[in-house]
């Protein structure tokens, strides 16, 4: 018989992490907003990225390595739909800053 204990954690667990991994994009395109980084930067770091969500793919599922695909090829592939639209708003950014400067002289 299953320990309803074991199985309450398991599930828990599992929800953080596909939680935490649907933040990705959010956190990207916030840091980009308020100028911690920029997408250019943030695209140079990609190998290190794609390392890390690995690595917290491996500790945060169970010890296989279907599990910690399954968590790290969706944190990896939201990373690069944050880094897509940080350089949209980023580009909107510019092009009304451009227009501003316009309008002034």
């Amino acid at each position: 018989m299953t320990d309803i204990n074991a199985y309450l954690s398991f599930v828990l667990k599992l929800f953080f992490a596909f939680g935490l991994a649907f933040e990705v994009p959010v956190a990207t395109v916030l840091m980009v907003k308020v100028g911690m980084t920029t997408p250019e930067s943030l695209a140079s770091k990609r190998p290190y990225i794609i390392v890390g969500a690995f690595v917290v793919g491996m500790v945060m599922t169970p010890p296989d390595i279907f599990s910690q695909t399954m968590l790290a090829v969706p944190v990896w592939l939201l990373f690069e739909a944050g880094l897509y639209c940080s350089r949209i708003i980023k580009s909107k950014e510019t092009e009304s800053g451009q227009d501003l400067n316009d309008q002034q002289a």
